[in-house]
């Protein structure tokens, strides 16, 4: 079933694409906040991953109360005031966090720190959800994916710069070993960083941008409700016994994985014998993108979030472990990883053709290494290690003249490449290692619009609500990189054996992949047809 041909609205894509670059800057930045706090807080490396579920936490609940919201009094909410002016509210809860920030580290405490981050992930949550199906309707359904990977390609520019940015304001120069950061660096940073929420917000405001609403009957979907209930009641009661027992972080921790996972098959199990009442989870290709899209955040936030820890480990890279400031052009290039993919798989969106497409798929990502070398070069930092990464992109670019760009075929193709990578690393050490866990994000880079655009085809109504259930499912990010964490705190596992986790999710990615194919296939969307067919 062939769906008609929709041309895309340029203007109003190239205008919602900023919000994407500020995602990605506050997400990475992360990463050198999160061994920061470790050392100054001295946390160990489970507490420190705290940060991140504070962070991805927020996502899940801000999603969460806008659709039980909406489903209790009776109407969307995001379409009733439409996805401009959700982005903008999105970005102005963003900048009360980001100010919460400052009187947090003033007061020297890492509880408020985390209830600061919490903040402006919720502003994210609602920017997201409210973004992310923007983007799809903005022109055909079955390359939903191109345009997401363009928005990628920008916000990966921003995972790019955030972590060089951020560790300037926070050690200084690149060679500014062992610096002492003082609260007048984190006040500076983020008034900087709310003051760009603000203009972001101000220029959506006034931008000539399609309100992105439908006058269709809003359906409640009280059995998801319940459903999510359940699973928010799940996970809080396991906090709870966190708190007061001794039980082991990383049992809880599965505890939490299976709560989730098993909500969501109960869930369609329940959708498939009787789908009244259950709204968007009535449909199995939403129920499987979520568990997707829960474990595809959680492997590309949890390879970064601890990538410090490793780099700082006596014996991995170096002889004595890095220091705090020298982290930064890793980080850096494992997101900038991210960007080489997304610019690449951005490049369909030009609809370019022939040969000229394919010299810009080899040209594109090459261009984008020069980019973050470039950066990181600026920053000051020396990059001649870095070189011999070039080997890996050649790879991702192969792997993406495969993948054709059709979703489910370049989401096995990734997941395969992305999980072989995770166990190179595992069982490597030195810079070969360090290329082979940088090279995760070159295969992630791709993941999230394939995983989202085959998760809402054929939702039709249901797309707004079903992607509010998506963004709740970036509670991936909140849960596995503490998994891991826990495992490298264990003495007998380590941090560079704890990469095993991220080997495996890869590994279940391909699985609900070729799920996912079956699943769309039964309903006469094969959108790897409709892509490979000029759709």
């Amino acid at each position: 079933m062939n769906q008609q041909k929709q041309p895309t609205n340029s203007g109003a894509l190239a205008t919602l694409v900023i919000v994407f670059f500020f995602w990605g800057f506050i997400a990475a930045s992360n990463s050198i906040f999160i061994p920061f706090c470790k050392t100054h807080f001295k946390l160990n490396q489970f507490e420190s991953q705290l940060i991140g579920s504070a962070f991805y936490g927020a996502y899940f609940i801000g999603s969460l109360v806008l659709f039980i919201t909406s489903n209790i009094i009776g109407y969307d909410i995001l379409n009733k005031i439409g996805y401009k002016k959700g982005i903008i509210y999105g970005l102005l809860i963003s900048v009360v966090g980001a100010l919460l920030i400052i009187p947090s580290a003033n007061a020297n405490s890492f509880p408020a720190i985390l209830a600061s981050f919490f903040v402006v992930a919720l502003g994210f949550s609602l920017q997201q959800t409210s973004a992310q199906p923007f983007a799809i309707v903005l022109g055909d359904p079955s390359t939903g994916s191109h345009r997401l990977n363009l928005g990628g390609s920008v916000n990966s520019l921003g995972t790019t710069l955030g972590p060089l940015i951020v560790s300037f304001f926070l050690f200084g120069s690149a060679d500014a070993k062992n610096a002492v950061v003082t609260v007048t660096n984190i006040n500076v940073l983020y008034l900087i960083v709310a003051g760009v929420f603000a203009a972001v917000a101000i220029i959506f405001s006034i931008s000539n941008l399609p309100d992105g609403k439908n006058d269709e009957k809003f359906e409640k979907a009280n059995k998801a409700s319940s459903s999510l209930l359940i699973m928010t009641l799940l996970i809080g009661g396991i906090i709870v016994i966190g708190q007061f027992t001794e039980i082991p972080k990383l049992t809880l921790l599965l505890m939490t994985i299976v709560s989730v996972l098993g909500v969501l098959f109960y869930s369609n199990n329940q959708a498939v014998k009787n789908n009244e009442g259950w709204g968007a989870m009535k449909y199995q290709q939403l129920i499987y993108g979520m568990i997707g899209i829960f474990v595809y955040v959680g492997v590309e936030v949890t390879i970064d979030n601890n990538f410090g820890a490793l780099l700082k480990t006596p014996g991995y890279l170096s002889d004595l472990g890095l220091d705090e400031s020298k982290i930064s052009k890793y980080v850096s290039l494992y997101w900038g990883s991210l960007m080489i993919g997304r610019w690449t798989g951005a490049i369909s969106v030009f609809n370019l053709k022939g040969i000229v497409n394919k010299i810009m798929m080899v040209i594109v990502p090459f261009i984008a290494f020069g980019v973050v070398l470039g950066v990181s070069k600026i920053y000051g930092n020396d990059i001649s290690d870095l070189y011999g990464y070039a080997g890996f992109i050649l790879i991702a670019v192969v792997a993406f003249f495969f993948g054709q760009q059709k979703p489910v075929k370049t989401l096995v193709i990734v997941s395969s490449l992305a999980g072989i990578s995770m166990l190179v690393g595992v069982f490597t050490t030195g810079i070969i290692s360090v290329y082979s866990f940088m090279a995760g994000g070159l295969f992630c880079s791709v993941m999230w619009p394939c995983f989202f655009s085959l998760s809402v085809g054929g939702l039709g109504k249901y797309t707004s609500q079903g992607s509010a259930f998506l963004i709740m499912m970036i509670l991936g990010g909140a849960i596995i990189p503490p998994l891991q964490g826990a495992f490298g705190d264990k003495v007998s596992i380590g941090m560079h054996h704890s990469y095993l986790l991220a080997a495996a999710g890869f590994f279940v990615l391909v699985l609900l992949a070729l799920k996912l194919k079956s699943i769309l296939k039964s309903q006469g969307l094969d959108f790897d047809e409709q892509v490979g067919g000029g759709h």
